[in-house]
This record gives C-alpha cells, structure tokens and sequence, in this order.
C-alpha cells in the first residue's frame, strides 16, 4: 500500500501564492517496507547526489547540507533511531511503539524557510551571525606614486586599486 502526502495548499481565496510562503516545498511518496518499524519517503530531488549518509544518532547528524539537516530535524522528534539518505530516498528507523505521523512533514518543509506566522529575525540577530574577520581591511589613503586618493578612489577595496595602479602603471611603461 503506497501514500501519496502532498503539500496543501493553504492559501485563502484570492490570496497571493508569494505571501503563503518562502522556499520550495518537497513533494513526498511514503512506502512501507518489509521490515517492521521502518518507512521509506521518495522525494522529488536529490539530497546526496550519489553519496550515502547514515545517521545512527543525533550526534552524527551534524553539518549543514541537506541530509545532515534533514537527519537533524527527525532524530529531533524523538520518533526515530536511525536515517539513511540516498539520492532522493530516505529510509527512516522509527522507535518502537513511536508513530510515524508528522515525519513526512518534516521532509516537506525541508526548504520551507518561511511561512505565515513566523517572526523573521531582526537585523541585530542576522549580522551577529555573520563571522568577524580577523582584521579588517586596511583602507589605503595613498596611491602608488604617494599621492592623496580622491573621495571617490577611496572607495575602492584596497586590492582592487593596487591591482589597477599597477596594470596602469605596466600600460604607461610599454606606451612610452
């Protein structure tokens, strides 16, 4: 016996598709298996390309690509043992005497970044996630010949004008 979940479209009725949500939502076939406890979902992309990942534990599942998340998101609800991910097929080991209901939600809303309800973050919380670089870029105040720069040349990033100065340095050598 094979079900079919799809996303639902919860949109009201002349309400604009771009405003129910952000991302693309997964379309999902969920098939039983053989074995007791354990269900497999189709997907309609790839998560791993050729590769296998198998995930034993929450504490393998670690990264940021797609099936690590994906792995992340299930071991999450409690309900599961074990996700092995390959290609486009994802075969879950639920815990017994666990249910399987809301774990195809997760691999729909998989690249779901947004939906209505939910708060987007505010910019403070946004750039404090952004890396700090060791040492910010040093500003040059002088050209190559030790002229000052201009407002607008002190604009440019350091390297691109160095880079600049010096092919135009090369044109001015071979001209004359």
């Amino acid at each position: 016996m094979t079900s079919t979940v799809v996303a639902q479209d919860c949109r009201r009725e002349g309400e604009p598709t771009s405003l129910w949500g952000m991302g693309q939502p997964v379309s999902v076939i969920q098939k039983p298996t053989a074995t007791p406890g354990r269900i497999r979902f189709e997907i309609n992309r790839s998560l791993t390309g050729m590769g296998h990942e198998r995930y034993t534990d929450g504490a393998s599942a670690t990264g940021t690509k797609p099936a690590d998340v994906l792995a992340q998101r299930m071991f999450a609800t409690g309900k599961v043992s074990s996700v092995h991910v390959f290609g486009n097929m994802i075969t879950v080991d639920v815990i017994e005497g666990a249910s399987n209901n809301g774990l195809s939600t997760i691999v729909e809303d998989l690249y779901q970044y947004w939906k209505p309800g939910m708060e987007p973050p505010s910019i403070e919380e946004l750039m404090s996630q952004v890396p700090k670089s060791a040492e910010p870029a040093a500003a040059a105040v002088a050209d190559a010949g030790g002229a000052p720069l201009s407002a607008e040349a002190s604009k440019i990033p350091a390297a691109l004008l160095a880079r600049s100065q010096a092919a135009l340095a090369k044109a001015r050598a071979n001209k004359g």
